[in-house]
This record gives C-alpha cells, structure tokens and sequence, in this order.
C-alpha cells in the first residue's frame, strides 16, 4: 500500500485551479483577481458611502422629514465642495478691483467706499506684478494713529458759566483726534499698511485653499496661471457662500439682475451671466457637446463664437437662431449684450441684390 504524497497533492490542486482558471472567462477572472486585492486591502463591499448619502438627500422622503430645504442643500454643498476647484469660485481677473501702490490714500480711500469691500489687492503698475492687500482696519488704525501725533496748540477754552456738553473724559478723546493733520497725499507704499496675499493655481482645491486661510490667518488669495499673471481672485467669503450660499451684509446692495425683459429693446443680458440661465429662459440649448465644459457665461459663448472680442454695435449669430448685439465692450472684454430671438434682418447695404422681374407681356 502506497502512502499518500502531500506534495502530489498540492500539485494535482494548483493545476486544478490553473484549469479551473483557464476555463473561465478571461474578463470574469480578472474581476475576480481585483475583487480579492481590493478584499485584502479592506476596500471591498458595499456603495460609497458619500454617494449613498447625497442620493438620500435628494431622492428619499424620510430626509425631507428629518432635514428642511436649507439644512439638506447645505448638506449637499458639502458633499460636493471637495469636487470644486479655485477656478470654479474665484472672481475673475476683469472683475478684480485693487489699487497700485503708489496711488495716494485719499485715492484708496474713495476706492474702498466705491468698491464695498474691505480688502483690496495692492499692485506695482499692473495686476501681474502684486505687492499684497491692504486691509480697511490697518487703513483706519493709519488715519488714528497719524491725528493722534498731532497735539492741539491750544486748548479750547469753555466759557465761564456754560455747563460741559460732554464728559471730560469723551472731551479729551475728541481733542486727540485732528483728522485735518493727516496727509493723505502719501502713497499706499509710504504708509506701510500692506499686508500679505497668499498665491495659488486655479487647479487647487477649494478645501485647500480654506484650510490653509484658517492656518495662516490670510483671508484673501490671488490666482496666478503658469507664468505667474494674475487669473483671478479669491475671499474666504467666496469659498464659504459655496456652502451656505450668498452672504449679504448691511452694505451690500442687490444689483441689476443678469438677464432683464427690457419692453422696448428685448432681453438685455450681462456678459456674465450663465449660459444656462438663458437656455432655461429660452428653453433651448446654446452649447454643443464639444463647448459644454470650455465656457460658462454668455461672454465666453459670444468670445468662442467670434475668436476675439467682439466691438460695441457687432452682431454675433448663433447657430440656434438667436442672435447677440454687443451694447457695451471694451478692448479686454464683453459687458453686456441684447438678445435677439429672431435674427435681425439684413439691411439696405448688407441685404443681398436682387433682379428686377421681368415683364413678359402677360
């Protein structure tokens, strides 16, 4: 009797398992070979959890009784702020307000009460060349410090008999501040009130960019392309209305809307407005399959369209049967537009020629 060999046995089961592998399909073998790597690393099984919550949010009816409205479409913004990059908040290069640095303060002053923000990006000649931000606060604690240099050279007297309209002690604080001594005809540059800016590229991550604004204390960055000219800008506000939405404060008034039915003129549309607000006015699509993720605004259709920005008064069709008229640009950009549902018909010197008919005698 032949004792059992443990060797031929392990043979006779690893060419089974080669034959057995050999006979299945090649494309199920080689899920099946990922399944099990994907097993050992602990990475296999079930939905990712952060798309099963945010089809919750949007699909169940258990969520809309356990969250309102606002508290799910929060939610939902945090789920999909890890997907958004800086090119997708920022406000671009166009719209970005800041002063150079050897403007005078009166002129900063006038910009800052003119713009509504409280931070500006300060430049040496053009916005490619940044020398950081100045701050309103450090503008004001400035214009305090300068008048409280300068002492009174004579003490008002009050008269004899007359009560005190005021306290001493708020007297004294009054007295100290001589707005008329402060020279604001000194630069931005002279008066040292500069600030750092942080630099990033339009790729990086919005929660990059949040973090890093709460570990340096730093609230405001420029975006800067691969030569290092400036792309655009960026708040810690900006980042934050991407979860809570638009935050207004007392200051802030509502502007025009984007796209308006003027009853003379037509749609009249700022260049900045989004394609697809005007293809859900219109109820028509505007971008083909090869546009859809090169432009996002009216502006950027029209610029697409032509190759170059379009002079004030062209008029630019589209393929759809619309047409667009610039009312206002300038040599950089679009600013707005008028919409004409139904193209324009040519005129007299445009309109092609046509032949006189010809009587026959009948």
């Amino acid at each position: 009797m032949v004792a059992d060999d443990p060797m031929s046995d392990a043979a006779a089961s690893r060419g089974l398992a080669r034959r057995s592998d050999a006979a299945a399909p090649s494309g199920e073998a080689e899920q099946s070979w990922l399944g099990r790597l994907l097993a050992r690393l602990g990475l296999a099984g079930g939905p990712d959890l952060r798309d099963t919550i945010e089809e919750a949010l949007q699909t169940q009816e258990a969520a809309a009784e356990t969250f309102t409205a606002q508290e799910r479409s929060m939610l939902l913004n945090i789920l999909r702020f890890d997907e958004l990059r800086i090119e997708d908040v920022m406000v671009p290069r166009a719209d970005v307000i800041g002063i150079d640095e050897q403007s005078p303060l009166s002129e900063l002053l006038r910009l800052f009460q003119q713009a509504g923000h409280s931070r500006l990006p300060v430049y040496r000649e053009t916005l490619d060349d940044p020398q950081g931000m100045v701050h309103i606060k450090d503008l004001m604690a400035w214009i305090m410090a300068q008048s409280a240099k300068a002492k009174p050279r004579a003490k008002r007297r009050q008269p004899a008999g007359k009560p005190a309209e005021q306290p001493a002690e708020d007297a004294g604080r009054a007295a100290d501040i001589e707005l008329q001594t402060v020279d604001l005809s000194q630069s931005v540059a002279a008066a040292g009130i500069q600030r750092e800016v942080l630099f990033v590229p339009p790729s990086m991550a919005v929660l990059d960019l949040l973090l890093r604004m709460q570990a340096t204390h730093i609230h405001l960055a420029l975006v800067v392309d691969e030569y290092g000219g400036t792309d655009g800008l960026v708040s810690i506000e900006d980042l934050v209305e991407e979860i809570v939405g638009e935050i207004e404060d007392e200051h802030d008034v509502n502007g025009e809307p984007l796209l308006k039915e003027d009853p003379e003129r037509g749609l009249i549309a700022d260049a900045r407005a989004p394609i697809a607000d005007l293809e859900a006015h219109l109820g028509q699509p505007l971008l083909s399959g090869d546009r859809d993720d090169d432009v996002d605004t009216l502006g950027g259709l029209v610029f697409t369209i032509l190759g170059r920005v379009p002079v004030r008064g062209e008029l630019v069709p589209h393929a759809n049967g619309i047409e667009f008229e610039v009312l206002d640009a300038d040599p950089r950009r679009i600013k707005k537009l008028l919409i004409h549902k139904e193209r324009k018909p040519a005129g007299p010197e445009t309109a092609p020629a046509t032949e006189p008919a010809q009587d026959d005698g009948r």
